[in-house]
């Protein structure tokens, strides 16, 4: 289960046409339990392109808060659907 502490969305032009509709970029600070191997000290956030129309994750990628430091791993399903609830939620007006 992915825990958000607190997230930003702003809305990602398209110049180049590559993806038809909406996208939006998520970047969402999480809340990472000392156990998971995602843990680290300087925290955790999860940057996410999200497609407005088709409802789901185009992308997304793990970072070390602080150093910016990509972090390698992916999500759960279960996890994954979590998060485009969430995109899906709080969209921007």
């Amino acid at each position: 289960m992915l825990e958000i502490k607190e997230y930003s969305a702003e809305f990602v032009k398209d110049p180049f046409g590559i993806l038809p509709g909406k996208r939006y970029e998520f970047v969402c600070d999480l809340e990472v339990p000392e156990e998971d191997e995602l843990y680290r000290e300087n925290g955790v956030y999860v940057r996410v392109i999200y497609l407005a129309d088709e409802a789901r994750i185009v992308k997304y990628d793990f970072f070390e808060r602080v150093t910016d430091q990509y972090l390698d791993f992916d999500m759960e399903p279960e996890e994954e659907e979590e998060l485009t609830a969430f995109c899906k939620e709080h969209l921007p007006e």
